[in-house]
Formats: C-alpha cells, structure tokens, sequence
C-alpha cells in the first residue's frame, strides 16, 4: 500500500514538473527501493516457478558487479561490498521464498544477512550450508555463451564455488541464462507508470536542442551541439549512458553510411542552412534508460517548410517502424521478427535495415536482439531468444531514399522507445512524425 501510495504522489509531482525537473535524490531512492521490493516478492517468485529455477545463486566483489546483481543492491549502494553473495530459494509445492545474503549487513531492506559468523567464520561455508539444508533440485548460476548480461560470474569465484560446492550438488548446477534475462527484461506495472516521463524528459531535451535556441546556422558545430545536450542533462540531474552523436546530411557528393554514423563522423562540422540533422541520445534515470534518434532540418534563406523529398523519406522510416513492430508477437524470436519484417519492407520497395534492441535497466539491454546494423540476416544466439510479454525496446532502424535534388540517397535513421504487453506494442511517449525545423516557425509571423 506505501508503493501505491508513493508512486500516487510521485506521478502527480510529475504531472506538475517542468521537464526540466526531477526528484530529489532521497524521493530517487525511495522510489527505487519500493519497486525493487515488489520486484523481489512478487515477479522473481513467478520467474523462477517459469523457469524452473529452484535456488539462484549470484556472487559478485566490489568493483566488478555481476549486470544482474547489480540491479539488486539497494540504491544507497554505488557497489557491491567485499564479496556479496546472494541466495534466493523457490520451493513451489511449500510456497516457500527466501532472499538471503551471505554478507555481514543486510543488502538493503529486501535482503537480510544470514551469514552466522559464528557458526562459518568462512563466508563459503555458510554458502554451503544454506545449498545444503535447502536441497534444491537445481542451482543456477550466471553462466551464459550469448548473453552477457547473464554472464556476470567471474572466473575466480566460478572455480571458488565448484571447489566448495558439496560434492553432491555440483551436478545440479545449470545456466541461470533464462531468469537473468527475465529478470533485466521484464518491466513490472508501477515501472512502467513512470517510464513515460523519462522519455518525455529525453524528446524534450532533444526539441530544445534542435531549434534556435542552440543552432546558429554558420556558427554552432555538431561538436558544440553535442557538448550542450551533455551538459543539459547533466544540469537536470540526469546522467547519459552513452556519449551523445550529432550528424549531419546535406547537398554534397559525400555519402551516409552506417560507419560515418557511429564513428567516422567530422567533430567539427558546422551546422548550415539546408543540413539534415541526426541526433542519437540516451538517459539514465531511476535505474531504467532511454534511447532516441530524431531528425532536424536547417530552412534555407527564403524556405518555410522541410522540402517534400525529405519529408517522403521520412514516411518511409515511420512506415517501417510500422511494419516491425506489426511483427511483435510473444514466442517470436528475435530473428524471426527481423526476417519477417524486412520480407513485408522489401514488398513494399523500402530499402529498410532494422537494428532493434531491448531496453531497461540497460541501454543495450537483455533479451531478443532484433537485427544488427552489420547483421540483417539475423544474429545467432541473442537474436534467437524469445519475445515476452511486458518487455521494452528501442525502436532502432533506417531507410534509404534518393533525393532527386540531392543526386543521392539520404537514411532516415529513427530511434524511438516502446513496450509490449497482452494488449500488443505501443510507443511509451509517443514517436517522432515530423521533422524538426530551425528556426521554428512561428504562426502569427508570415509574409
């Protein structure tokens, strides 16, 4: 009831909050800790009853956090302390659920301490006691081949653990792959309350970025613009999971590709009339993560609307956000959405490349993996992994259209935040559906 409640009052301060506000670090963490409660003992018991995992065991040291473990450490702590072991045991049949630390202090409020030091001044013992007096039919550990989010136990305290495992349970350990990837992808309803907001935090950003009030065209760089929604979020007391890019197509003979995007891009390339503008842009806020790419176009002396080529093109992108997430059916896999939705885009004469990726606690989230910019005939093991139901996503992906005026073709690159649940796929905050223009223009002005 305190959740609800809490998350009442938070969600009403939203509605009342310039974008550029955010709670304070205390409320942060309260909201934090809350929802990590109802993760902890509501969804992890029906995760593991899902995939038949009876004892979870995650170890990690400070500095070097298992990416699982570490979305399970209260939010007043930055890391793990000395060696954290937990232990969380599922007995369907008793309707038994335990959350226990082997750690001298209670992780949290969740998680209390249940290392006797007493009984096992070695921490590894009372480890060995608990998997003992528990006698689970398995064991899961955070070993997997494809996904490195369920990846996270080193080698050192992987080869710790078999060597004081009892005998008789070493051959009940198995690949905790399948619940760690539940666990980071699988968004609970009082999350997704609040993710709305924070990509109406990340579109508003963007909008002020892209407009006059930071573009002097002939004087600002992409550098400079890049810089700038740097410092923005960081002044809104938001982080960024990623180093912002700012790019730029134009009426030249240089062609657009997928490298120049990602990393061969001119820092210091001005800003001038007629460019197309790409931003690609991330936050991190209350431990979930955004991921938006959008469009802007410079209006040229004398111009007052985006030329009609470019607004075409830019059809063909929302139409292709249209056909993939068509595609999104639970049980599908990654690869299987991909190759379908690029099969319907070929049909319709859209050369279209489809990058989607899960989002949450990561930018680059667990789960289906949904094309690579380098692999649109899909992507082994991590694209193979099934669609779930109450999971998020970054609409990633570009088409190619020839702009007549241009002599060349120009990608519409487009990046914008959903969730699937029962009742289908959504946008969270909605998508962009026109592009930019600098300056905006302003109706009660005309000629």
């Amino acid at each position: 009831m305190y959740i609800q409640k809490f998350l009442l009052a938070t969600l009403l301060t939203f509605s009342t909050f310039a974008y550029s506000q955010v709670l304070p670090l205390r409320e942060q963490a309260t909201l934090i800790n809350n929802i990590q409660g109802e993760r902890f003992n509501q969804l992890l018991p029906a995760l593991m009853d899902s995939t038949n995992t009876e004892m979870w065991i995650l170890i990690s040291r400070e500095y070097n956090e298992d990416p699982v473990l570490k979305t399970m450490l209260p939010a007043e702590w930055l890391s793990a302390r000395r060696r954290t072991i937990l232990v969380f045991y599922r007995n369907k049949t008793k309707n038994l659920f335990e959350k226990l630390a082997i750690a001298r202090y209670n992780v949290g409020e969740h998680i209390k301490a249940s290392w006797d030091l007493k009984r096992f001044p070695d921490q590894w013992d009372a480890l060995a006691d608990i998997i003992q007096t528990r006698n689970p039919a398995n064991i899961g550990i955070n070993i997997s081949e494809h996904h490195a989010h369920a990846d996270g136990l080193d080698q050192t305290d992987y080869a710790t653990l078999l060597a004081r495992m009892p005998t008789a349970f070493r051959k009940r350990i198995i690949s905790a792959e399948d619940l760690a990837i539940r666990w980071l992808e699988t968004r609970i309803p009082a999350e997704m309350e609040y993710y709305p907001h924070l990509v109406n935090l990340t579109h508003k950003i963007i909008e002020e970025g892209f407009s006059e009030k930071v573009i002097t065209p002939g004087i600002t760089t992409t550098d400079d613009l890049v810089w700038w929604f740097r410092e923005k979020i960081r002044g809104l007391g938001l982080e960024t999971w990623f180093h912002p890019s700012v790019s730029v197509q134009r009426n030249d003979p240089e062609n657009f590709e997928h490298l120049r995007s990602f990393s061969n891009r001119p820092k210091q390339d001005l800003i001038r009339a007629g460019d197309l503008l790409h931003v690609d842009i991330g936050i991190s806020y209350l431990r979930l993560n955004t991921d938006i790419q959008q469009h802007a176009y410079v209006l040229r002396p004398g111009e007052q609307q985006l030329p009609q080529s470019i607004a075409s093109a830019f059809a063909h992108s929302n139409r292709l956000q249209d056909i993939l997430t068509s595609q999104f059916s639970a049980g599908k896999t990654g690869n299987q959405i991909l190759a379908d939705a690029l099969a319907i885009a070929k049909k319709e004469g859209l050369i279209a490349s489809i990058y989607t990726h899960p989002l949450g606690f990561h930018g680059h989230a667990a789960g289906p993996t949904i094309g690579l910019w380098d692999q649109q005939g899909g992507v082994p093991g991590a694209g193979d992994y099934p669609l779930h139901q109450n999971t998020a996503y970054s609409i990633e992906l570009n088409t190619a259209t020839e702009i007549p005026e241009w002599k060349k073709s120009i990608r519409i690159m487009l990046e914008e935040d959903g969730y699937y649940d029962a009742r289908g796929f959504r946008f969270i905050n909605g998508r962009q559906k026109k592009v930019y223009l600098i300056p905006r223009q302003i109706p009660a002005v005309q000629d």
